[in-house]
């Protein structure tokens, strides 16, 4: 299912949202520029600043070990992974941005993003296979958004079963959670969790740290 938009107005200007957005954009540009001068460039690079499960699990009081939990976020593996993220980003966040405010919903992002990344490398810590990508934190957004507007609607593309569907936001989000984490329970079944390829744990546990966080935030009174 891919989402198109929702039915829940916001009514701020979801300017962080776009500038995590432009963000992931820019370094991919910069992943693309340095891939077409010099492949080995493009490895070094992704090697130094995505999350490498091994090396942060063995130097995990190095602060530069802790600063690539951070910037594994905005980089990403090729054109899909980082439009569709994307995408995923604009649907959803700029409502729970209008929950939480700019500054709150950056933190909550990193936040939810560094439990993803975490998560994922505790299914294998001795993996050497660099994880990256906005995925996780997503995920904490999607959380978020399940307990903000439970009762909002997702207008969905659903190609094998009609083509535009609305779906209760509650029945999209809780489909998409049970996905990832039945992949993830059939990765470490195969052995498979940090040989690269999707980080299903790093989206399971961003969402659910999503969900853990906006449930611990006060209500908000009104609307």
């Amino acid at each position: 299912m891919l989402p198109l938009w929702d039915t829940q107005p916001h009514r701020k200007t979801p300017i962080m949202t776009a500038l995590l957005i432009a963000a992931c954009l820019g370094a991919f540009g910069h992943e693309v520029a340095l891939g077409l001068a010099n492949e080995a460039s493009l490895e070094a690079w992704i090697t130094r600043h995505g999350f490498v499960p091994t090396r942060f699990f063995s130097g995990w009081t190095d602060a530069e070990q802790w600063q690539t939990v951070a910037t594994s976020m905005f980089l990403h593996g090729g054109v899909a992974h980082v439009l569709g993220n994307c995408w995923f980003l604009w649907v959803f966040g700029n409502n729970v941005e209008d929950r939480l405010g700019s500054f709150g919903f950056l933190l909550f992002y990193v936040v939810t993003g560094a439990f993803a990344a975490l998560t994922q490398g505790l299914t294998d810590w001795n993996s050497a296979v660099p994880l990256i990508g906005a995925s996780g934190a997503i995920s904490g957004v999607l959380g978020a958004y399940l307990v903000f507007f439970p009762r909002a609607w997702v207008v969905s593309l659903v190609p094998w079963i009609v083509p535009i569907l609305p779906i209760p936001a509650v029945v999209f989000l809780l489909l998409w959670f049970a996905v990832q984490a039945y992949a993830g329970v059939g990765s470490l079944v195969d052995g498979a969790a940090g040989e690269g390829g999707v980080a299903w744990w790093a989206h399971a546990g961003g969402f659910l740290a999503g969900v853990c966080l906006a449930l611990m935030l006060p209500r908000k009174r009104g609307r």
